[in-house]
């Protein structure tokens, strides 16, 4: 019994170590602070420059075959949130997007529609006076090449098919208000 006791510890902690190494980075995104200009919508009043930060990601468990990168806004008043970016099918080489990268992703890479409507990056715009709302970048690394998705699949089943196949994740959230 105690045998099988420690091949179940160790096998836990095998997880929970493999789930710490995951990383991901941005020169455009500081971890905990506002979020530039650049990366703010243009449009519903908000007037930014609509461009997708740079994200680094390292430590992707072995087996990751694909990875997707979801953004994500929970403070949106919406009572579901707010999407903001989804891409999925990312090659295993891809280990980093480059700033502005939306629209330019590589080959075999799709972005969702967001809850602006279409597809591609969307930046922040809360209400204004509505505080400050957090803006959770994830990339997963995935068990699959593909997800069964197209670019009209929505940020929710995106998000359904990424953590049904995650075999880790990272996040950077970042804040910004009007």
């Amino acid at each position: 019994m105690r045998f099988i006791t420690t091949l179940l510890a160790l096998s836990f902690l095998g997880a929970t170590a493999a789930q710490a190494e995951m990383n991901l980075t941005s020169s455009d995104l500081g971890a905990g602070k506002p979020m530039a200009d650049a990366q703010v919508f243009n449009g519903f009043g908000c007037s930014g420059k609509n461009i997708s930060p740079q994200l680094k990601w390292s430590g992707a468990p072995s087996g990751t075959k694909s990875f997707a990168i979801m953004a994500y806004d929970p403070d949106a008043p919406t009572g579901s949130g707010w999407w903001h970016w989804t891409v999925f099918n990312l090659p295993t080489d891809a280990t980093e997007i480059a700033t502005g990268a939306s629209g330019k992703l590589p080959a075999g890479a799709i972005e969702g529609r967001t809850d602006f409507g279409s597809s591609g990056y969307g930046g922040a715009c809360p209400p204004e006076g509505h505080g400050p709302h957090r803006y959770q970048f994830t990339v997963y690394a995935l068990s699959v090449d593909k997800l069964p998705l197209d670019k009209d699949a929505p940020a929710a089943m995106v998000g359904f098919f990424a953590r049904a196949n995650a075999l880790d994740q990272a996040t950077i959230e970042v804040t910004y208000e009007r």
